[in-house]
This record gives structure tokens, sequence and C-alpha cells, in this order.
């Protein structure tokens, strides 16, 4: 069985990201399998930078092909923020809770109209032999006022999905899969998977 790495500690990330590439027969380890890597500093000012600098990185001190995505929250009325810093938005050493709190707080006074937002992800995956491919996706959300459901990680408890007239934390997991921006973000990478995998071994 062929092997790659999510370039991500994220539990949440690896348990969807998994899912997806299961069909696809190849083994996927994570970056807590690899301690002497340590932590990658996200540098890059896009999700497009900090993927590929996860994604070089871990391809590059592993000798396997990595996959990293960069992901966060642009809200409209927050002028896109937190973005890049979706998850440090309330500080480096805060947690999930501490940045629903900051966001919840900073849309207090908002309309309901003005709520929009949307979750964006860049995918990238790198071969030692420096094959690369990138991909995009976004699911448009909007802010609610209070937490409500239990799945997903992140902003999911507080941001609705308008469409289904939900919480994204209650979405199950096959429906967020098929409507989320790193759902979104990965079909279009497994699309381009066959293909990039020839060029990998090449």
């Amino acid at each position: 069985m062929d092997t790659i790495v999510l370039a991500t500690n994220n539990a949440g990330k690896i348990k969807e990201l998994s899912a997806m590439l299961k069909p696809f027969g190849v083994e996927v380890k994570s970056l807590s399998e690899f301690p002497e890597i340590g932590d990658i500093p996200e540098t890059g000012d896009t999700f497009l930078e900090n993927a590929f600098i996860k994604a070089r990185t871990v391809s590059q001190k592993t000798g396997l092909i990595a996959v990293a995505d960069d992901s966060g929250i642009e809200i409209d009325a927050l002028d896109g923020r937190p973005g890049v810093y979706s998850a440090r938005y309330a500080g480096e050493a805060c947690d999930d809770h501490a940045n629903n709190e900051k966001m919840l707080a900073e849309m207090k006074d908002i309309p309901e109209e003005k709520r929009t937002g949307r979750y964006r992800c860049v995918m990238a995956a790198t071969a030692p032999n420096g094959t690369e491919i990138h991909t995009d996706g976004a699911y448009e959300i909007q802010v609610g006022h209070g937490y409500k459901g239990d799945g997903g990680f992140g902003y999911d408890v507080i941001v609705i999905d308008p469409e289904l007239g939900c919480h994204v934390a209650e979405l199950d997991a096959a429906t967020k899969n098929a409507r989320s921006h790193r759902g979104t973000a990965m079909q279009k990478l497994l699309a381009l998977w066959p293909e990039f995998w020839k060029k990998a071994q090449a």
C-alpha cells in the first residue's frame, strides 16, 4: 500500500481527509508520526503560500508525498478577517472556544443580512521529485448568534449553512464533506490525483 503524509496535527482534518483518500488505497500518516519535523511556521500571507510551505517541508523531510491544506474563515463584515489567522484569531495560545467567543463578540451588533462569509481552503500536494498540484474550495456560511451542534471543529458550532438552515456542526460527516470548502478542494485534488501520482513516480 502506498503511503502519503497529511501535513497536519489537526485531528479533525486528519479524520476528514483520511475518509476522502480511502478509496485510493493509500495509507495516510499524520504529522504526529514524524515528531522530528517539529512545528512548521506558517509564514505565508495567503492560504496557498502556507499550504505549499507545509507540503514541501514535510515531503522533503520524509521522502514521501505530502498533502497539506491551509484553510480559514473570512467574514464580510470583518473585512475578510480572520482569514489566514483563523486558528489564532484570539491569540497565539488560543483554542476553538476562545476564537468562537471573539467572533460572536465582534459580530454582536451586525444585522442578519450582513453576517455572511465563507470558509476557504487551499490544498497542495508535493512529491519528493518536485511534482506539485494545488486546488481550492469555498463554502458560503453565515455567522449565527450562539452555539449549536457537536460535530465538526473550529467555527462549525457558531456558523450556519444557509441553504440547509442549520449549524455546520449539526451536519453528519458525509454531508459536510460533500458541501465543505475542504471537501470541494479535496474532490478537485482527487480528480487530478491519477495524473499527479503518475508524474510523482517518474
